[in-house]
């Protein structure tokens, strides 16, 4: 099914993230979505898709769209409860890895902040993928690079 898949993402203009690891950690997330990712709405027919991810009045918005993105196809809201403790502590943990890096901490702290982030990004990652069963099938490194970009979407506001 190489058409199950995204071949647009957008994410709302915002102010600018907190930082420059920030911004580059959700661009890195876009351009590997778009290089490789399984994104299989159920009943919306062959694709592939456009994704337009909002934060809405405190909900996840995925607004699926047509491959150029003109048609609406369906929108999906999930609440944000269940993600903020895992957003919370996501965020905490990048921001330590960013300080950790700048103030030239040693390798093995480096490496063990990056297996809680990475620990993080796995639990977020089942998490969007059970939120979503029945609706959107997902492998799990494309919703790693959702949460990734939920994350990003959450620091933002």
């Amino acid at each position: 099914m190489p058409n199950r898949r995204l071949i647009h993402l957008e994410l709302p203009e915002a102010p600018p993230p907190q930082s420059a690891y920030a911004e580059a950690d959700r661009r890195q997330a876009v351009a590997d979505i778009l290089k490789e990712n399984r994104f299989d709405p159920a009943d919306l027919g062959e694709g592939p898709f456009s994704l337009v991810l909002t934060l809405r009045e405190g909900r996840l918005a995925f607004d699926i769209r047509d491959a150029e993105g003109r048609q609406p196809l369906r929108a999906i809201i999930l609440a944000l409860g269940p993600f903020r403790r895992l957003i919370k502590d996501y965020i905490m943990v990048v921001e330590s890895h960013e300080l950790a890096v700048v103030s030239g901490d040693g390798e093995a702290r480096i490496q063990a902040i990056d297996m809680g982030r990475r620990g993080l990004h796995n639990e977020g990652a089942e998490l969007l993928i059970s939120r979503l069963e029945g609706r959107v099938g997902l492998d799990h490194e494309t919703a790693r690079r959702l949460f990734t970009l939920i994350c990003a979407l959450h620091q933002r506001i």
